[in-house]
């Protein structure tokens, strides 16, 4: 073997082993941002079921809890009452309004169902006659997804589910029958969080068995009023570049709420 093809081979080894570092070093970048990406994502998830979970906790026991068991036992066996706001509106003696608010509570719902479940109504958007569901009970239904038929004079109007979710019940109207505007047709739900969380966890990191979200609850005055703050955290993060220190409130680590003031927003929103 002469030198030039002792060459050409040792410079065609060299090529394919700086073809593969640079190739793992490609996928390496990609393979980790979609890790960064999909961790990032659990954590939110779990962020938004801890702030609904503490926000229905809040409601009923007048302040936040700093405990996960306290959390977790609430979500499994607490009751939370179904409310009903109507407004009746009395005559006064000089002649005036005056509006009085009622609340009623209806029953109860199970704390999980509050805080995993939302339940979402249709209403007749119009008087007129109506002709038909589209869905029947039961039935899956996608946002934008024909609900019912109703006619209006000469013209047909068939409203579009707002939300995804489950058809719970229709009220019994028949086609032919006049409905007046706002009457309830359709009462569906959809659940926002995964019903089969394990809620032993509920403060549990994704990414980071064991670790824990930090979490800070207090009561602070305010203008001479003493009012709950919350503030739940990523000690962790995934993506190096989230650091306390950045400028950047969308950089630092996945949280919401606030020490300082009453706020749950989280800064990946």
């Amino acid at each position: 073997m002469n030198l030039t093809k002792i060459l050409t081979v040792v410079l065609f080894t060299i090529s394919l082993v700086l073809g593969y570092y640079l190739y793992s070093g490609v996928q390496k970048v990609i393979d980790d941002k979609a890790i960064i990406e999909s961790t990032e994502f659990a954590v939110i998830e779990k962020l938004m079921l801890i702030r609904e979970a503490e926000s229905v906790y809040q409601e009923q026991f007048g302040k936040y809890t700093g405990s996960w068991d306290s959390l977790a036992r609430f979500i499994e066996t607490g009751k939370v009452p179904i409310l009903q706001r109507r407004e009746e509106i009395k005559q006064k003696a000089y002649g005036g309004e005056e509006v009085v608010i009622h609340v009623d509570t209806l029953g109860f719902v199970s704390a999980k169902e509050s805080i995993f479940k939302k339940n979402y109504s249709m209403n007749a958007t119009e008087n007129g006659v109506f002709e038909g569901y589209k869905v029947k009970e039961g039935d899956e239904v996608i946002k934008n997804q024909k609900a019912y038929s109703i006619k209006v004079g000469e013209r047909r109007n068939e409203p579009p589910f707002q939300e995804k979710g489950t058809i719970d019940s229709l009220a019994a109207v028949k086609p032919g029958e006049s409905v007046i505007k706002g009457k309830v047709l359709i009462y569906y739900s959809d659940y926002v969080f995964n019903k089969n969380t394990n809620l032993s966890k509920i403060g549990e990191v994704p990414g980071h068995p064991g670790l824990l979200f930090d979490i800070y609850v207090k009561k602070i005055d305010r203008n001479g009023v003493l009012v709950d703050v919350i503030e739940v955290k990523d000690p962790k993060p995934i993506d190096p570049r989230r650091k306390e220190s950045n400028d950047q409130k969308t950089r630092k680590p996945l949280r919401f709420g606030s020490r300082t003031d009453v706020a749950t927003a989280g800064n990946w929103e």
